[in-house]
């Protein structure tokens, strides 16, 4: 239960209590491939030690330092985004049946500011409707596009809902997208969204990029691809080439991606330093090489929460947190662990995540 990470000891201990068996594996790894000391760690000077130095127009370094300095990570260089794109994406009644109350967008927005969330991420519709109550509030990134899932029988693509203009009058700080990497439909998802990006930085908005992998072809004998290191790795290469900001990814599940598709037929190109230097099959070091592929973190890596599965959801959330950290990433972007749950619950849990950024003691691996 959600209740569980107030039951006595310091937060460090109620963290190992939720990690379990886990505990000494993920909080004591030592990563011996790609030294922290070569990463861009996130810290409250970021955006002046990092973003300052780029092309980004001053207005979006504004923005930025606005998702850095909301919520209780306030300061830190970490963020904890609610994101509630779900309604879209897998139905609004897949999403929201469990708990009613966010059929209602003005529920999502307060579980983000009660849970005290850097940002909420949403859509068009959800922050349109709130915007002139929350959005002064709150910062709110808009998302622009979506797969709808409602043609039959159903398709995997992702379509522009929206202006980016739309974003920027409703007093958005951001903008995120979805790009279906490794899909049909990809290069014209590409295109579509760097040029988006490009005009939502010209207006002064940040940019966050979901880094996803589509393709039937990836789930194979030896594993659903779409999760694996290598591959994930490099959409997130193809991320930051497009000037995203920051970096949505899943958590990696496994690695060998590229060697398991090039089996039958030859499949991208790697090297065998991924394998034998840069990785290890321990999943911070799998969340390091995301991280390198985000040019060694200057594009800040926020790993997703992922489905909610009932009980386990603090457990894994904290555990994904503590992967997330330690690997050199910046935050968690966490929805349906938190808003498929009554709302007191779900600010617990977006506490919970909070907290493992929060500890001093938890550090990069």
């Amino acid at each position: 239960m959600v209740t569980q990470i107030k039951q006595g000891g310091d937060i460090v201990t109620r963290i190992e209590s939720l990690l379990g068996d886990e505990a000494h594996k993920l909080l004591e790894h030592q990563s011996r491939t790609i030294p922290k000391e070569k990463l861009h760690l996130p810290g409250p000077d970021f955006v002046d030690r990092v973003w300052a130095l780029s092309d980004r127009p001053t207005p979006v370094l504004r923005s930025l330092q606005a998702l850095f300095n909301h919520g209780r990570l306030a300061g830190t260089g970490y963020l904890s985004i609610l994101p509630v794109d779900q309604g879209v994406e897998h139905s609004a009644g897949a999403s929201f049946a469990p708990n009613p109350d966010y059929f209602d967008p003005e529920n999502i927005v307060r579980l983000a500011i009660e849970g005290g969330c850097n940002a909420v991420a949403s859509t068009f519709g959800v922050l349109g409707s709130v915007a002139r109550k929350y959005a002064h509030k709150i910062p709110f990134i808009v998302k622009i596009n979506h797969n709808e899932l409602l043609t039959y029988p159903n398709k995997f693509d992702q379509i522009l809902f929206g202006t980016v203009e739309q974003a920027r009058d409703m007093g958005a700080v951001a903008v995120g997208a979805t790009v279906y990497f490794g899909s049909e439909e990809s290069t014209r998802q590409i295109t579509e969204i760097a040029e988006a990006f490009a005009y939502a930085h010209e207006l002064g908005m940040a940019t966050i990029l979901w880094c996803y992998l589509r393709n039937p072809k990836f789930k194979t004998p030896e594993g659903d691809m779409h999760t694996a290191a290598d591959l994930t790795g490099q959409a997130n290469h193809l991320g930051v080439t497009m000037q995203a900001d920051l970096i949505k990814q899943k958590l990696p599940e496994r690695n060998g991606g590229y060697l398991v598709l090039g089996h039958e037929s030859p499949y991208g190109k790697t090297n065998k330093k991924v394998y034998e230097e840069l990785t290890s099959d321990h999943p911070i070091d799998l969340v390091r090489y995301q991280v390198a592929n985000c040019y060694m973190g200057r594009c800040g890596l926020i790993n997703s929460g992922g489905e909610s599965k009932g009980k386990s959801d603090l457990q894994e959330a904290v555990r994904t947190a503590v992967i997330n950290k330690r690997g050199g990433g910046m935050g968690l972007i966490s929805g349906r662990k938190a808003f498929q749950r009554p709302m007191a619950e779900g600010v617990e849990l977006l506490h919970a995540i909070q907290d493992v950024y929060l500890a001093a003691e938890i550090t990069v691996a």
